[in-house]
């Protein structure tokens, strides 16, 4: 396939967009979201096609199943976007310069936006929707896993974009298969920005091989530290919550640490993840507090390998701290540096824990589940960015502009 074509027909596309209205953006958001709902039953069918080839016991399933209660949520999402602000053209800053010339700092789009995402076809929806109403075109790379879906998802986009006689270009979804990969992964000139959404492997691969710039997101290995001055009913419902909500999103709880002073509060601290079923794999003391406490079957040794995994199942580590800053240091160890939480009634342990936890969002006293762009009022997300370049935390609208600076002027010229 002539992948060069691909990439400047979406170039073409980003051209047109930089001279739509928002508000014509804004209709089609809603118009699209409509649309959803009326096709419903085309997206579930194709989803359940790549359901059957993917065993429900696979961590990535969740991911993948897509329900007619999560495509409302899609719809909705979309809606809002809809309502919210177009970034681009947001003017940062304003100088003028003793000579009168004026300079703007002015947000404007990136242009070309490759995304790479594995099973999770909701991507394609939230990734679309928050690229157009920030200007941008964007390339979706997708998992083989979830072909079907997204094929029918990017097909009904198309169609509404043909509709409101806006370019189809503005989406393209590249094919399944390690050659596109890497074509997108070196398109230098014709894509501004690739973005990965999933696994710390997939993200490491395409952190190795891309020659274009890239955003980290998504790889989520995410600790809640228990304090000796932590409030138990607080806990137990934040720990069961970061956990069980949904095990298979990057946002869920991997570890529990827990400080030795409050070991004998661990069995109704796991009261809730016990009732989901998840295994816990803990260390000597914590294993000794929940022996007899917890079903045998789910009640595992830890190994060096429990800490720092991303589980993204029914599954969970803990692990005992004499202090806070043996927990603070178990976190710099283990963390992708995406979300951390405390628990703790000492104010000032809340803010030792806020000011040396190096992680895009520190949480006191609230589930990690939160990290989410809709959840911080952003409409959506297209992922977490886990680094410290350009952005960080959810990446919404905002983020997915730079800027340029514009400079007018009356015929100034600069003296030799």
């Amino acid at each position: 396939m002539e992948y060069k074509t691909l990439f400047s027909a979406a170039r073409a596309a980003a051209a047109d967009l930089s001279m739509t209205d928002d508000s014509a953006v804004s209709r089609l958001l809603t118009d699209l979201a409509d649309a959803i709902t009326g096709d419903t039953e085309n997206i579930l069918t194709a989803n359940a096609a790549d359901l059957e080839k993917m065993s429900a016991d696979n961590p990535m399933y969740d991911r993948l199943r897509l329900d007619r209660k999560r495509l409302a949520g899609i719809a909705a999402d979309m809606k809002n976007v809809a309502t919210l602000p177009s970034p681009v053209g947001r003017v940062l800053s304003e100088t003028v310069r003793p000579n009168g010339m004026k300079i703007q700092k002015t947000s404007v789009p990136f242009g070309v936006i490759g995304i790479i995402y594995e099973a999770r076809p909701n991507v394609s929806f939230d990734v679309f929707s928050l690229c157009i109403k920030s200007g941008n075109a964007c390339i979706l790379k997708g998992g083989s896993d979830a072909w079907n879906s997204n094929h029918a998802i990017v097909s009904l986009i198309k169609a509404v974009l043909a509709a409101h006689d806006m370019n189809e270009d503005i989406v393209t979804l590249m094919p399944a298969g390690r050659e596109s990969t890497a074509a997108l992964l070196e398109a230098v000139g014709d894509v501004d920005l690739v973005i990965p959404r999933g696994s710390k492997g997939l993200i490491d691969f395409v952190r190795k091989n891309a020659l274009v710039p890239v955003i980290e997101t998504g790889a989520g290995i995410c600790h809640t530290y228990f304090d000796k001055d932590g409030d138990i009913d607080k806990g137990a419902a934040i720990i069961t919550n970061a956990k069980t909500r949904r095990v298979s999103v990057c946002n869920a709880l991997d570890c529990l640490i827990i400080h030795k002073d409050r070991l004998f509060d661990l069995p109704g601290l796991c009261s809730g993840v016990k009732e989901a079923g998840v295994t816990v794999y803990a260390d000597e003391a914590a294993y000794a507090a929940l022996e007899g406490n917890y079903p045998a079957g789910y009640l595992k040794h830890a190994d060096e390998n429990s800490f720092g995994t991303e589980f993204l199942d029914y599954k969970m580590a803990i692990k005992t701290v004499d202090s806070l800053d043996e927990a603070l240091g178990h976190i710099a160890r283990y963390s992708s540096r995406h979300s951390e939480a405390i628990v703790s009634e000492n104010k000032d342990t809340l803010d030792e824990f806020l000011k040396k936890v190096d992680a895009a969002c520190v949480y006191a006293n609230v589930s990690t589940a939160f990290t989410d762009g809709a959840q911080f009022g952003f409409g959506a997300e297209i992922g977490i960015s886990t680094q410290k370049l350009h952005a960080r935390g959810p990446m919404a609208l905002p983020e997915l502009n730079t800027y340029k600076y514009i400079i007018t002027g009356n015929g100034q010229i600069r003296p030799r």
